[in-house]
């Protein structure tokens, strides 16, 4: 398979349908056994439905989430596709609704949660079994496509988008989302407190993360003669600063962040959100940066990947590649 620059692998995974039908047969079992729960259970009843009532709900949910997701496991082609279709788009809707009523009534918490993973997982599985992959390229797409930046005799310019990317950015995914995501923890009865010692440890986290989080800004700023924003990327591959410890020290800043944002608003779920906002960028966006670095970069940083780590600090790499290169590899 070829891949130019600017364009990403796309090829279907072998595997894909039966992980597909593999996901569909394990969701239909864990909504049966949910179901005998419900009616068996009055602690699952009130703590994943509230007030709602279990009979009418079970007459839609059973046969547009239970039965489609066991069809879209045991059959093929159109069967499949349309069954799969149909349970990833009832929970979808259930986990939206279901949300609005917690949100409102302040029960059946844990079963928003227990929906919005069900709702992830169907729309990775459709993926599969739709396209034969899960199509991460969108993430980066429009604005966030990668760009080289304008190259500049000066990195004041840099300097300057970077400070924008970072009070959008911090005050978006470390700010805005984190409260809400806090607030909707509490609303949903789902609180656990944590003690004033972890609070404080949080700051203590989140100020050491953050200097982490600049000092690489400005390694990428001096040294690049780019910005860490997908759409103005450096120029010259960039191994100075904290790069010689780790490859992605901001990816690594933001995580810690993220956990230490959660510390501090003792919420459980804003770190759950930094750890899967950690896997997301591992699993989609990391695979696609480090393809445009080989693609622009080559051997240097081929070299550069071989020897540092990516989210493991280590002692500075044996081996400098070059930082003057911005060719791309032939």
């Amino acid at each position: 398979m070829e891949r130019g620059r600017g364009t990403w692998p796309l090829r279907m995974l072998p595997a894909a349908p039966a992980l597909a039908r593999l996901y569909f047969a394990a969701q239909a079992v864990a909504g049966a056994a949910w179901w005998v729960g419900v009616f068996t259970v009055p602690f699952v009843r009130e703590t994943t439905l509230g007030s709602l009532d279990a009979v009418l709900v079970a007459l839609v949910d059973i046969p547009l989430f239970v039965i489609a997701s066991g069809i879209a496991a045991a059959t093929a082609g159109r069967w499949a596709f349309g069954s799969a279709t149909i349970a990833t788009a009832w929970t979808l809707t259930v986990t939206v609704l279901l949300a609005g009523y917690a949100t409102f009534t302040g029960e059946a918490g844990w079963g928003v949660l227990l929906m919005t993973a069900a709702s992830v997982g169907s729309i990775g599985a459709a993926c599969l079994l739709w396209v034969g992959r899960i199509p991460t390229a969108w993430a980066l797409a429009g604005p966030f496509a990668f760009r080289p930046a304008r190259s500049r005799a000066s990195p004041g310019m840099h300097i300057l988008l970077t400070a924008a990317q970072i009070l959008v950015f911090w005050g978006l995914f470390l700010g805005v989302i984190p409260v809400v995501v806090s607030a909707l923890e509490a609303r949903w009865g789902l609180e656990i407190p944590f003690p004033s010692a972890v609070v404080s440890a949080g700051w203590a986290l989140f100020a050491l993360a953050s200097v982490l989080g600049l000092w690489s800004a400005a390694a990428m700023n001096v040294n690049g003669d780019g910005t860490p924003l997908p759409a103005a990327m450096a120029n010259r591959l960039v191994t100075a600063g904290p790069y010689r410890f780790v490859r992605n020290p901001m990816a690594v800043s933001g995580f810690v962040q993220g956990v230490a944002v959660g510390l501090v608003l003792s919420s459980w779920m804003v770190v759950v959100y930094a750890v899967l906002g950690s896997l997301l960028w591992n699993f989609a966006v990391r695979p696609l940066e480090e393809a445009d670095l080989e693609a622009r970069f080559g051997d240097d940083f081929r070299r550069y990947r071989d020897t540092v780590r990516c989210w493991i600090p280590g002692s500075p790499a044996s081996r400098k590649p070059s930082t003057t290169s911005n060719a791309p590899a032939p």
